[in-house]
């Protein structure tokens, strides 16, 4: 593969003599281009391949014993040197590969070691064919030029050695893993390339291309296995080793930053596309400490004393300040006393020009944007010391020429090495877990302005440092670090000030979130690069996305919500689309958010006025205004939401100018926005419908028309969008209508308004995107819109609509794509629950055996699908028997059912997915058989086994919702009073499963399901014998007395449901006990264990167990709400069943009547002390 190394050749034109200036050989640099003196191009396309065919062929002709063999190899490494095989410059070269390697391989061959000046050319072309051609070499060759190179590392001399390293490291660039072989002689102990990059090698060239030479061995091409872990991390530890070493002395600035940044580049190599691996917390930490220093390479009045390592801890860390510079106290000073300063002063060192700067014609602009005018204008508004340096201009030049040139140059290259340390840090923060990295935020990030010197932190960088890039990379890390941290931050809270005498944790986390937002803030008021502005943009939007605000004070989205308002209108694509994504962001983070509900209700004009906003970019902003006034106000109704008629107009109104960023016209028409505008525009639309859908719901109408303007359309992602902004008002909808919906009726869309909203959607573009086979998820997302239809709406649409929805359904569910295939199962499995729908018994045979033909489907996403519509159907069937009763069990026909038994029980050995939902339906199958079904032959065994596979799946080592619906659905099973639980051979088994389960399980939801399944059966006999009932009876005491036992916090906060639910267990038994269970029931009561019964017992008929709640508020035990008197009550009239029990009329035996009276004993004590106020 090609290198991208850089160091300058020669080269020489075809006679021998230099014909072109020096260049360097790095992809980087500019594409060397050969010309005549009047500037026109020297060869044509053609002349470059036939000049490489014509000196190969020469090559090729040559033989080692030739008499002119040094100088005719001389002439044609030289003709071939001064080619441009650039392909950015020429893509159409057409030289392949295989003759790029016989070329070189025979040119190897040729050129004796002894030879040096022939060597270095040798390597030159090495490296100028493979870096221009981006040459992929096979194995042979790659073989035969590393040992070439190794080989004269070796035997010739050392002022060589740059170039043959320069080749040996274009040899390697991403083909590491392919060098095992060689890789011991390089990076194992005494190897070569640890001899040149090591901190002691005066060299410093060598040095640099060393280390450029290990980053390409470690590099790895998207596909290709990476570098062993051995050679990696010998490879790493050099890395660190050159990035901790200090400047050797006597060595040019300049020339150091080159090694900082290769070896920086390799540290890159080295942590991408992995997870780290590279040792513990003092290893990380001193990782991080290191980084941190580059990340202020050069920059000027930084001057302290660094740690060596960075421990994590909650508290932040602050670098001790080594003799501040006196012109730093300027701009240290407090703010918001707007003082005026001197443009020395107000600038420092730290006003230099950003990287573009650099080049001498640039030199003369004078630097950017504003001067000391802007900087003192500024300060009335906001704070000096915090406005960004970079920001601030001196029209005075502080250095001669070519004083100036070098400062230039020494300035881009630290600008380099931040550059390089912060891409570095966004590796580490990729591969290291996100817990490990939290305890480092507070070295990153502060958590509040702090009076004294501030700490030095990403913030510093992203306000204050010159290069736009810096700042760039600085932004991307905080992001990287920003992203997914919403479980971490979700601890901060500061509703309220601490009283105590030290700042909590969540109070130290919340001001670090106040802070991002302060310092983001002024990064977006003070940037003008496009490129950065857009990552500022999209770091507040990872902020907004994972910051806890219902747990802070309001007051931090407003100020954001209307300092980006005008970013809408920007010239640059780019931003504008970040802007909507923050917005996105602002409407998705825990909606409704009451601070949010009242920027959405603000009229547009009320805070663009009062705002007082300065941008300076506000000129550049103005292109899409009209008439001076903004195009979403064209509708000044204060019910309408501002960003929702924004996102409308986007993604339907013409734009009347053009931005430089998105190239010319078309010719004359009015263009829409770019495609990226427009879809995030429709992106946030889905948000806002679906976090607050109670102020969208007043422009429904128009959302749906936007929808099948959309659909409409052409471009297949506008139709996804426009299909999913469908899906999302269909949702909004269904959850005003839910049951425990809060929503007063008045408050609801109207029903005629569903009605007609989904007649016109389902007569519009809708029946062509779900036909739209080219495109198959815009047909999933369409199968998706119609499942999102109201139930009560469904049933007042016309039959013929109705007839379309099921027809078009039931047809894709053959559909050859798998993404298909599950959105139209999935639909299916939700119109089965419709109530106009699930009496229909051809609508439920039709769905049953398209659910039965996708549990066979290959695809394990159909097969999960098809199971969880299965649980559904048979929830449907549960239904129909209670409200229907007989009559539709009786037309529904037998081998159906036969086939969703065996079905089902085939599924339940399936991957968890399918399996938590075809034990679901194994359960209502088995509660919904009749006697007549059960007595069959043919169900016999199908019978047998489907109970067989839901013990397997409770005593199996599956995931705890597969075992607790296993539990749940024997439990539906024992509701059947026709299944002969006395008799069957399969009793014995379900029943001692349970037992295991509810005294055994670690997870604590399983023993509640399988504690309510022992409580199910309604008769004595559904127990079996005496010994079984026994069983039942003390796993469920065993169970009680363990309620507590649990060395997971998680787990232990369903205690107080499980003990709830086996105490009802255990009064069920002695509801239904008879005299033969009197012995066993009255030992156990009479002992220790006896005792702990009675107090949880007394527990649960006060209601002091906690009811049957889980800790997420979803009801564990079964039927009704708790009723304390109720439960007494059954209790009395189990007393009184109790003290009259005889065996079949005949008095009891000794042990029984003992038995008895200890059982009579023990609940007349109960309900004792249960009476007691």
């Amino acid at each position: 593969m090609a290198a991208q190394t850089g160091l300058s050749a020669p080269v020489l034109g075809r006679t021998g003599v230099s014909a072109f200036p020096q260049v360097a050989l790095s992809a980087e640099a500019a594409p060397f281009t050969p010309t005549r003196p009047g500037g026109w191009q020297l060869d044509s396309l053609s002349d470059t391949e036939e000049q490489f065919s014509r000196c190969a062929a020469k090559l090729r002709a040559l033989r080692a014993d030739s008499v002119q063999l040094r100088e005719e190899l001389n002439l044609l490494f030289d003709q071939l040197l001064s080619e441009n095989y650039n392909k950015n410059f020429a893509p159409d070269i057409h030289i392949s590969p295989e003759d790029v390697c016989a070329l070189l391989k025979h040119a190897r061959s040729l050129v004796p070691l002894s030879h040096e000046h022939l060597v270095i050319k040798l390597c030159q072309l090495m490296h100028h064919l493979l870096n221009q051609l981006k040459v992929i070499m096979d194995e042979l060759t790659l073989d035969v030029l590393v040992t070439y190179t190794m080989s004269a590392l070796k035997m010739c001399s050392t002022w060589t050695h740059s170039d043959v390293l320069l080749a040996l490291s274009t040899i390697v660039y991403g083909n590491g893993h392919q060098c095992h072989q060689h890789l011991n002689d390089l990076l194992g102990e005494d190897g070569a390339l640890l001899l040149y990059s090591s901190p002691s090698q005066p060299n410093i060239e060598l040095r640099r291309i060393a280390l450029t030479c290990m980053a390409n061995i470690c590099l790895r091409i998207p596909g290709q296995p990476p570098l062993d872990d051995q050679y990696k991390s010998v490879c790493f530890g050099v890395f660190l080793k050159t990035l901790q070493s200090p400047k050797p002395p006597d060595t040019d600035e300049l020339f150091y930053c080159m090694v900082i940044q290769a070896a920086l580049k390799g540290f890159q190599c080295c942590l991408s596309g992995g997870k780290w691996k590279f040792g513990g917390v003092e290893e990380l930490g001193s990782v991080l400490a290191t980084l941190k220093r580059l990340m202020f390479q050069g920059t000027p009045g930084v001057s302290i004393e660094w740690p060596a390592v960075l421990y994590p801890a909650p508290l932040p860390q602050y670098e001790g300040l080594s003799a501040p510079k006196p012109a730093e106290s300027p701009k240290r000073k407090s703010r918001g006393k707007g003082k005026k300063m001197s443009t020395e002063e107000i600038r420092g060192d730290d006003g230099e020009e950003d990287d573009r700067m650099a080049a001498p014609v640039l030199q003369k602009v004078g630097g950017r944007v504003g001067g000391r005018g802007e900087a003192e204008s500024l300060s009335k508004s906001y704070t000096p010391s915090l406005y960004p340096s970079w920001k601030k201009n001196s029209s005075d030049s502080e250095f001669s020429d070519p004083e100036g040139n070098a400062q230039s140059k020494l300035r881009l290259s630290h600008g380099r090495v931040r550059q390089g340390a912060l891409h570095s840090l966004l590796a580490v923060v990729k591969s290291v877990e996100k817990r490990a990295l939290y305890g480092y935020w507070s070295s990153f990030i502060p958590d509040s302005p702090t009076g004294g010197p501030p700490p030095l932190t990403l913030l510093t960088i992203i306000l204050k440092d010159p290069s736009p890039k810096v700042r760039a990379c600085a932004l991307q890390v905080l992001s990287a670090m920003l992203d997914g941290s919403r479980q971490f931050l979700a601890v901060a809270e500061d509703t309220a000030s601490p009283r105590t005498s030290y700042t909590p944790f969540s109070f130290s986390l919340a001001t670090a979130v106040r802070e991002l937002h302060r310092a983001l803030s002024l990064a977006l008021l003070a940037e003008t690069s496009p490129q950065t502005l857009t990552q500022v943009i999209k770091c507040l939007a990872y902020l907004v996305a994972n910051a806890p605000y219902h747990r802070l004070r309001p007051g931090l989205l407003s100020p954001l919500w209307k300092q980006i308002r005008p970013y809408v209108r920007h010239r640059d694509v780019n931003v504008r689309v970040s802007v909507l994504t923050l917005y996105g962001a602002l409407v998705t983070t825990q909606a409704p958010l009451p601070e949010v509900q009242l920027l959405l209700r603000q009229p547009e004009g009320s805070s663009s006025s009062s705002a007082g906003l300065f941008t300076p970019q506000e000129p550049t902003l103005s292109w899409r205004h009209r008439d001076g006034v903004s195009s979403p106000a064209r509708t000044p109704e204060s019910a309408r939401v501002w960003l929702l008629q924004l996102c409308v107009s986007l993604v339907t109104q013409p734009r009347e100018d053009q931005s430089d960023s998105e190239g010319t016209g078309t010719g004359g028409g009015a263009a829409l926005e770019p495609s990226p505008v427009r879809l995030e525009a429709l992106q946030v639309l889905s948000h806002l419908v679906h976090g607050y859908f109670s102020l969208a719901q007043a422009c429904l109408c128009e959302i749906g028309h936007v929808s099948a303007r959309c659909l409409g359309e052409t471009d297949p992602s506008i139709q996804l969008h426009g299909a999913k902004l469908l899906e999302e008002l269909g949702t909004g909808i269904i959850q005003q209508y839910r049951a425990e919906s809060n929503v007063p009726e008045s408050s609801r869309v109207p029903m005629s308004q569903v009605v007609q909203f989904w007649s016109d959607v389902l007569s519009g573009p809708l029946n062509a995107a779900l036909q739209n086979e080219q495109h198959p998820t815009l047909q999933t997302s369409a199968c998706d819109t119609l499942s999102s239809i109201l139930p009560q709406a469904f049933a007042q649409l016309p039959d013929k609509t109705q007839l379309m929805c099921i027809t078009v359904l039931l047809g894709l569910t053959y559909s050859d794509n798998y993404l298909v295939k599950t959105a139209a199962v999935r639909a299916l499995g939700i119109y089965i629950l419709f109530p106009c729908l699930r009496e229909d018994v051809m609508f439920v045979a039709d769905t049953a055996n398209t659910i039965l033909a996708a549990l066979d489907d290959r695809s394990p996403n159909v097969r999960a699908k098809a199971a969880w519509s299965l649980g559904n159907l048979t929830d449907t069937l549960i239904v129909n028997m209670e409200s229907v009763g007989v009559d539709f069990q009786e037309e529904l026909s037998d081998m159906l059912l036969l086939k969703m038994l065996q079905a089902a029980t085939r599924a339940s050995a399936d991957k968890d997915r399918v399996k938590c939902n075809a034990v679901r339906a194994l359960g209502n199958l088995l509660h919904f058989l009749r006697q007549s079904q059960l007595s069959r032959s043919a169900f016999q065994r199908p019978l047998e086994d489907a109970v067989r596979a839901l013990v397997k799946t409770v005593q199996s080592e599956a995931t705890m919702k597969v075992r607790w619906n296993a539990c749940y659905a024997l439990g539906n099973a024992f509701r059947n009073p026709a299944l002969p639980l006395d008799s069957a051979p399969w009793s014995c088994d379900a029943f001692s499963a349970l037992c295991h389960v509810v005294t055994s399980c670690k997870n604590f939801k399983v023993r509640i399901k399988s504690a309510a399944a022992l409580a199910v059966p309604s008769r004595r006999g559904c127990y079996g014998d005496t010994k079984r009932f026994s069983c039942v009876w003390h796993s469920l005491a065993t169970a009680l007395e363990n309620s507590e036992d649990t060395n997971d916090f998680l787990e232990y906060r369903y205690s107080a449901s499980l003990r709830h639910t086996l105490s009802e267990a255990l009064l069920h038994l002695l509801s239904v006990s008879q005299p033969l269970d009197m012995p066993a029931l009255g030992v156990s009561l009479a002992s220790e264990d006896g005792k702990g019964i009675k107090d949880h017992l007394i527990k649960y008929l006060r209601a002091e167990g906690g009811g049957g709640e889980g800790a997420d508020g979803e009801k564990e035990a079964e039927g009704d709400s708790f009723n304390p008197q109720q439960q007494i009550s059954g209790l009395q009239q189990t007393l009184i069943r109790l003290k009259g029990l005889k065996v079949e009329g005949e008095r009891l035996g000794e042990e029984e009547e003992q038995g008895k009276e200890v059982v009579v004993s023990f609940l007349e004590d109960l309900l004792k002390i249960c009476k007691e106020p």
